[in-house]
């Protein structure tokens, strides 16, 4: 967190720039929806759908789909690009709070998340369980990837090396559970895990020796404290050197991202 809070929009995320600089996103993420049996007809609900491309695709394979987020500057951008497309439609809502965003009287067969239950509080994590099981019906699936134990670890770490060298304490802005973690508290919500696993997936940023720092300045602004403009450039580029040998190749950064994959089924 820094002076140049204004340079984003009031919920921190700045839409436009993520689509431009955080194609990798989604484009890992449609790994994450073959894991779904869509056909014609088929209602989805996409919980933290950004931008909406995901949202998109599924529709494109046949399904009619509601996309959740709780950035207002996504939804708007999710809808400028797809909103006149039939069967997709977009609304603003906390993740906590499924029910209240599309309507107690909502089914659906399937839901979906990708790369974003980890931004929602460890302790809220039932919420956001028992709002998927109240809008899953019986035997649909709930298919989700989220950052996983580890995630990003050289990153977290070296920011906290150089925010300790200057007598700063660096935030924590994700809840990364393991699978013995995750795994009971989606079956003590009715959410049978049919499938679960943990795995390392290197991740390759985008726009070269610029990519860590956006990387940082898109993703981990949770991380730092209030710092000037100065200070943070000062610490970012430490944290490029420090990172440099083992995270830079052939001219671009590349991150280690850990995720946790599950199917569940509506019991």
């Amino acid at each position: 967190m820094t002076d140049r809070e204004d340079e984003v929009s009031p919920d921190g995320w700045d839409a436009a720039d993520y689509d431009d600089q955080c194609a990798f996103v989604y484009e890992y993420g449609e790994r994450v929806t073959e894991l779904l049996d869509v056909d014609a007809g088929t209602t989805v609900l996409d919980v933290g759908c950004g931008t909406g491309q995901l949202s998109r695709r599924l529709v494109d394979r046949g399904a009619s789909v509601v996309g959740v987020d709780s950035s207002r500057e996504m939804i708007s951008r999710a809808r400028a690009r797809h909103g006149d497309v039939d069967g997709l439609r977009f609304v603003h809502g906390d993740a906590r709070r499924l029910v209240d965003a599309v309507g107690a009287d909502t089914a659906f067969d399937a839901v979906f998340s990708n790369a974003a239950l980890h931004w929602v509080p460890g302790p809220d994590h039932d919420a956001v369980l028992e709002g998927v099981a109240r809008l899953l019906r019986p035997g649909g699936a709930f298919v989700a990837e989220l950052g996983s134990q580890g995630n990003v670890g050289s990153v977290v770490e070296a920011v906290r090396c150089e925010l300790t060298e200057r007598g700063y304490e660096a935030g924590d802005p994700w809840y990364f559970p393991s699978v013995g973690a995750y795994a009971p508290r989606l079956e003590s919500h009715e959410l049978e895990v049919r499938d679960a696993r943990l795995f390392d997936r290197p991740t390759t940023l985008d726009r070269g020796e610029a990519g860590l720092r956006e990387w940082l300045s898109m993703f981990g602004d949770g991380l730092f404290p209030t710092l000037s403009d100065d200070e943070y450039a000062a610490v970012v580029s430490a944290v490029e050197s420090r990172l440099e040998d083992d995270h830079f190749r052939e001219g671009a950064w590349v991150v280690d991202y850990r995720r946790l994959r599950f199917r569940a089924v509506r019991v």
